[in-house]
């Protein structure tokens, strides 16, 4: 790594929905290896490391090589952790990578660091792809978000939007959960109080568009399966040997 950038990765051990999650089993090595090792071969990344609340995710990243550094059980959100590790590094460009996402590929970390240290009025960058399966519309698991013509998100929501009234009608796009500050932008964040629809949705996010925190979307043509579940982890396991296969033909 020799990037301008920081990369931090949350990963908490306590998740309601599957405790235990970043050390979890994926193709015989835990799920926070694959999303640090992913990370790790991002160009725009000068450094790395993994914030956590719990000792046996710091010696599972430590006996990989990797930094972690253990942050207070007590903060409310991953993005607190990415700001208490960030505050008192000399970076200005940080990305948030979520340490849920084993399928992260090196150039989406890169796209949203890069858009940043090209353009000094961006505060905040985060990623897109069109949302190819149907059913997803529909499913609030998947985070759909429209944008302006700008590319700047107008709305992140998880019910299905925008409303399809006529045809033609745009493409609706999925959010992918990663995301890009400028320093100053995710200290002012977290200083933050939640807002109305942030909690209504429980997107953070939104905590940033109601502030007039502008946010660039950009879009990639790769997607990602957020491990959620036992039952997502084994959709990832299947993703990963279908390439592994493929690689090898």
């Amino acid at each position: 790594m020799g990037g301008k950038a920081l990369g931090v990765i949350p990963a908490r051990y306590g998740a309601t929905r599957f405790p235990g999650k970043p050390l979890a089993l994926l193709a015989g090595r835990p799920m926070i290896q694959h999303v640090y090792e992913r990370a790790k071969q991002a160009r725009t990344l000068g450094r790395l490391i993994v914030a956590t609340d719990d000792p046996r995710i710091q010696q599972a990243v430590a006996a990989i090589g990797g930094e972690a550094q253990l942050t207070p059980s007590e903060l409310p959100s991953g993005t607190d952790r990415v700001a208490a590790v960030a505050h008192p590094l000399p970076f200005d460009v940080i990305v948030n990578i979520q340490g849920d996402e084993p399928l992260m590929e090196p150039t989406m970390i890169d796209q949203v660091a890069q858009a940043l240290l090209d353009d000094p009025r961006l505060e905040m960058t985060t990623l897109c792809c069109s949302l190819s399966r149907p059913e997803d519309l529909r499913n609030p698991h998947v985070v759909k978000v429209v944008r302006n013509v700008a590319g700047f998100a107008l709305y992140f929501s998880r019910a299905p939007i925008p409303h399809r009234r006529s045809t033609p009608a745009p493409t609706p796009l999925k959010h992918l959960g990663i995301y890009g500050y400028r320093k100053a932008t995710l200290l002012r964040l977290v200083a933050l109080p939640p807002t109305r629809l942030e909690q209504a949705e429980r997107l953070e996010q939104l905590r940033a568009l109601e502030h007039g925190i502008r946010i660039q979307v950009l879009e990639t043509s790769h997607d990602t399966i957020a491990v959620d579940t036992p039952e997502d982890l084994r959709k990832v396991e299947q993703r990963l040997t279908s390439t592994q296969k493929s690689s090898a033909i």
